[in-house]
């Protein structure tokens, strides 16, 4: 292998090691991983309607694709410091080589930290400068060490000091014992390598190849019944950071300012102290599309949120009320739908303390609006006299989003929304009775009816509908299907909402107010 190729992978393998580092100081101890901050800078720099495209088409693999890519041209950009400097460094001492090594990649990445924080908006560990300063110390010092330790024992070019082992075997036959053992060190470095490589590609990849069992068309029903209410793991998450928030219950602390006669802060035993109210709410995410997966429902609890505002004393001029989060997040929705009944400030979901990608310590439940609307990890609350375009808001996406009215087939069929209820995908079923089942979700404004067809649009039966969990919630519905011969068949759904407007059939995509248009699966009836 050529000397400046093998320098080059062995800066990759550094950088590496100095990022596996990073990434515990940032997980573990705060700090900043500056794939991280790159993804942030290029979600915050992506015009809306882009972003739409990526997440309706890779959903959860829109983001952690981009930390993928970010995180091979960081390791590029380690092995290119290591290719480069290897001439500078020369026949410098340990230490010496050790010092140009770390402090090289040091002044680098801390200048494309600085660059990339510019240009990022949300970022789920704000950290101050000094914090920058010293956390990234570590991991570059780490890869000064291993670079300089791998030409030591892997010499890689002419001039460069080595100080190897000891010749293994007799005195005699030195020379070819020692290029023997330097042929096995080398390889023992390549392979270590290519081990690397092939764990997370193995890691990321065995899902693919070897998918989990999902549920029988027999049993489709009776599964959709028994997750009405989904799983708090099975929840779906959407937001821009990597990951989520680590926020301390103990330090979090709420004020409430603005328009307000008598501004406030709460902690969080305050908020837990407070009457609580618990309600059922579906959430989708507006870049669903029209079979997407992207929406689930649970069990909320919290604090009524208008009952927050009494206290704090709305002023007649407050209009739009802002929510402000950890991550840098903001959006705003008016004063009418923060005093809805049904608006709450959250802390648990499904019974349980609300976990940090959904959240905690609070975050809002904003019935009828998109998730976009619901923020998370609430830190600030102000009242403010003018209507308020959040993150999401100036990049395109629509204010006030009110959800659209949809309708779901989770089964027959191999509609995305049936992954949310586990259940496995039958584009296939044989000729008698078959059940068609899904659900239907129109906001706050409640589902009326569900009809089904199965000739592609031409007549439509009404399906059966089950009593909503609340007035904030989807619905199950089901319909018996007699196929009356074999062949493909064309399922569609549509449904009309609780004031009686019937869905829309035209087809939009998610950008910028939400997916609209019927579902529709393809099914094949055989004889057996």
């Amino acid at each position: 292998m050529r000397p400046r190729l093998r320098r080059f992978l062995l800066g990759v393998g550094a950088g590496a090691v100095a990022m596996s580092i990073s990434l515990v100081i940032r997980l573990y101890f705060g700090g900043l991983f500056l794939p991280e901050v790159a993804v942030g800078a290029l979600v915050t720099n992506t015009p809306g309607s882009v972003e739409s495209v990526l997440v309706t088409n890779l959903q959860y693999l829109a983001k952690y694709s981009a930390l993928t890519v970010a995180v091979v041209i960081n390791l590029l950009l380690y092995g290119a410091l290591a290719s480069i400097l290897s001439s500078v460094s020369g026949r410098k001492e340990y230490g010496d080589r050790v010092s140009i090594y770390t402090f090289a990649a040091y002044g680098v990445l801390f200048i494309l930290t600085i660059v990339a924080l510019e240009f990022t908006a949300v970022l789920s560990s704000p950290q101050p400068l000094s914090t920058v300063v010293l956390t990234l110390l570590p991991p570059q010092l780490a890869y000064g060490i291993v670079l300089v330790a791998g030409e030591r024992y892997a010499p890689l070019q002419t001039g460069v000091i080595c100080e190897p082992l000891k010749p293994i075997g007799r005195q005699g036959s030195g020379g070819k014992n020692k290029k023997k053992f330097d042929r096995k060190r080398r390889l023992v470095i390549q392979a270590g390598v290519a081990t690397a490589v092939a764990g997370v590609l193995l890691y990321y990849g065995v899902g693919l190849l070897f998918p989990k069992p999902g549920i029988s068309r027999v049993d489709a029903v009776s599964a959709l019944q028994q997750q009405e209410v989904t799983l708090t793991a099975n929840f779906y998450r959407v937001d821009v950071n990597i990951f989520p928030p680590n926020v301390s219950s103990s330090g979090w602390t709420l004020p409430i300012t603005g328009l307000v006669s008598n501004p406030l802060t709460l902690n969080y035993d305050q908020l837990l102290a407070m009457e609580s109210q618990e309600q059922y709410n579906t959430l989708e995410c507006v870049s669903n599309d029209t079979d997407g997966d992207l929406i689930s429902t649970g069990k909320f609890t919290g604090v009524k949120f208008s009952d927050l505002l009494a206290q704090a004393g709305v002023k007649p001029e407050a209009t739009y009320v802002v929510f402000k989060a950890t991550d840098g997040y903001s959006v705003g929705i008016p004063m009418a739908k923060a005093m809805d009944q049904g608006t709450i400030l959250a802390y648990q979901i499904n019974g349980q303390p609300l976990p940090a990608e959904h959240g905690f310590p609070a975050r809002m439940i904003v019935p009828g609006y998109y998730g976009m609307m619901n923020c998370k990890w609430v830190t600030s609350i102000e009242l403010v006299a003018e209507t308020y375009q959040g993150y999401w808001q100036v990049r395109g996406w629509i204010n006030e989003a009110q959800y659209e009215t949809g309708s779901f087939i989770v089964t027959p069929g191999n509609a995305q929304v049936a992954d949310r209820f586990g259940i496995a995908g039958a584009s296939n079923v044989p000729i008698g009775l078959t059940p068609i089942a899904g659900v239907a979700f129109a906001g706050d404004r409640g589902i009326d009816k569900v009809e089904v067809s199965t000739d592609g649009g031409n007549t439509w039966t009404l399906a059966s509908v089950q009593d909503p969990l609340s007035g904030y919630t989807w619905v199950l519905w089901t319909a018996d299907w007699n196929p009356p011969a074999t062949g493909n068949y064309s399922i569609a759904v549509r449904s009309t909402d609780g004031t009686g407007a019937v869905q829309t059939a035209v087809m939009a995509t998610p950008f910028p107010g939400g997916a609209t248009g019927y579902a529709v699966v393809d099914v094949g009836v055989s004889s057996s």
